[in-house]
């Protein structure tokens, strides 16, 4: 059995992108770690609830060990805040630095396998962005053997858009995102099944009860909830990542295939 280092910017990140993928390495007899860069936090007025809810979720997907490497959450938009007091922006943080410590508990946990992010951050979140840059240096300096980056294939986003856009609901991301968002379908190595782990997907979404917001969005977020594990399974079917080291080839269907 193995060991993988999953890291995330963001609580939630590890369900929208991992969380299938997780709970299955857990059923599969692998040990699971979880460690995101931020807590977070934007404003020193924000609690721990997101930590919480990382907890919760961590808890139903299986995790065996979860960190946190304490960074503040840099936001998303043009605009990155001044630092907190006492504490530092994720992505004005040392690649270095912060690369060490991510890289302790890769040493720690003798991992043969990080789950980390493309160069561009998926969607371009500057958060996203340095985990990729983190990620990568980390990996060789616990000399890692395998680093597989989480992502979506841009043509189901724009299949999304379309949908969305017909049937006037708010769409994922915008327009010009989804023209560079993740990574094109052929340049992805690993497409995972997750079907058969669709309640603990659904289960640890639902713990991030925090990132809902109101409105519309709240209503589709509660009607997604409702739905039976084999309808949330048929929609959330599959993650992928991409190997950067792979060569081209029919995506392999487990995380642990060259």
């Amino acid at each position: 059995m193995a060991t993988l280092v999953a890291f995330h910017a963001h609580p939630d990140d590890e369900v929208v992108l991992t969380g299938g993928t997780l709970a299955g390495a857990v059923a599969a007899g692998h040990r699971v770690i979880l460690v995101t860069a931020t807590d977070g936090r934007v404003s020193d007025q924000d609690d721990d609830t997101r930590m919480d809810e990382l907890l919760s979720s961590a808890s139903v997907l299986g995790v065996h060990r979860v960190e946190c490497l304490g960074y503040a959450d840099s936001g998303y938009g043009p605009i990155c805040y001044p630092d907190p007091p006492g504490r530092v922006r994720f992505a004005r943080a040392e690649v270095e630095a912060a690369a060490q410590r991510l890289a302790a508990i890769l040493r720690d946990e003798d991992a043969q396998l990080l789950l980390s992010y493309q160069p561009n951050g998926g969607y371009g979140h500057r958060d996203h962005v340095q985990v990729h840059h983190v990620g990568k240096r980390a990996a060789e300096l616990a000399t890692t053997p395998r680093v597989l980056e989480a992502t979506m294939p841009r043509e189901l986003l724009v299949r999304v858009s379309n949908v969305c856009r017909l049937l006037r609901l708010p769409a994922p991301y915008d327009a010009e995102t989804v023209r560079t968002a993740y990574a094109s379908q052929a340049t992805i190595t690993h497409r995972i099944d997750v079907r058969a782990f669709a309640r603990q997907k659904r289960d640890a979404f639902a713990a991030h009860r925090s990132q809902i917001g109101g409105g519309l969005g709240a209503c589709l977020f509660g009607l997604v909830m409702l739905l039976p594990p084999q309808v949330f399974g048929l929609v959330f079917s599959h993650e992928w990542f991409v190997d950067p080291a792979a060569q081209p080839g029919p995506p392999r269907r487990n995380i642990f295939d060259l």
